[in-house]
């Protein structure tokens, strides 16, 4: 797990964000975007632990920017919850939003009703298309069930995995306003999942039994089934990571 301790944040100590070459500096057109995309996989990924302060300058240098499109981006990232404004008597700064239970059982429950709605769609396809997307779900829970009885797959596949089926289903279902939506909100679970992911599999069998559900409810053309089983994979999801946060503690509050 990385440090996740509050701490000024300092480049040196920061992975590269793309390639070890750095980077020519970004069109003015596309800064802005550039530097928001960055700085969030870099919260998302952990190399930016919650809690920790954003330091403008040391995060333009390292992104090879002007401060201008940094500052933006920080911003922008204030606005969609990946930093906030943390006050005290003398002064205020921006950290990365610390990792709670509160924060995670809203995004939970967010993330389950839009998938719930997109799921809805695949279960109303015609059963030809329905049958063939089962078929990948099943594979790709098969998978995680390999990982789950340790007759196969590695640990660190679950991540990957398990966003692969929600995501098969997102993309079968949702139209292209529901999917900008999904897709504004996933990184923001990504966080979650990146920190405690390896403290959860032993509950990796329920997560398996959940999405079972959902496959059936897709073959039998049955949108209310659908739609529920994957709120209850979200809820049952925040309840697990809950018990793990009890554990653990909120990272990065103070």
């Amino acid at each position: 797990m990385p440090d996740l301790t509050t701490k000024k944040l300092r480049t040196s100590k920061i992975g590269p964000v793309t390639s070890s070459k750095k980077r020519e500096k970004a069109e003015h057109g596309t800064s802005l975007v550039t530097a928001f995309r960055d700085i969030r996989e870099l919260i998302v990924h952990g190399k930016i632990s919650p809690g920790t302060w954003i330091v403008e300058a040391d995060l333009a240098e390292r992104l090879n920017m002007s401060r201008t499109p940094v500052r933006a981006a920080i911003h922008w990232l204030q606005r969609e919850g990946y930093v906030i404004e943390h006050r005290n008597v003398s002064k205020s700064r921006m950290i990365v939003a610390p990792l709670t239970k509160e924060d995670a059982n809203e995004l939970y429950t967010i993330i389950g009703h839009v998938e719930g709605i997109a799921g809805r769609g695949l279960a109303l396809q015609p059963e030809p298309e329905r049958v063939a997307i089962a078929k990948k779900l099943t594979k790709l829970n098969e998978r995680l069930l390999s990982i789950a009885d340790g007759r196969g797959g590695a640990p660190g596949e679950i991540f990957e995995l398990d966003r692969d089926f929600h995501n098969l289903v997102v993309e079968a279902g949702a139209g292209a306003r529901l999917s900008t939506l999904h897709a504004a909100i996933v990184p923001q679970t990504e966080r979650y999942w990146r920190l405690y992911a390896s403290s959860i599999i032993n509950d990796l069998h329920c997560s398996v039994q959940e999405h079972t559900r959902i496959i059936a409810g897709v073959l039998a053309g049955n949108p209310d089934e659908v739609e529920k089983g994957l709120q209850e994979n979200w809820l049952k999801g925040a309840e697990r990571l809950g018990h793990v946060i009890d554990i653990f503690g909120e990272r990065g509050s103070w």
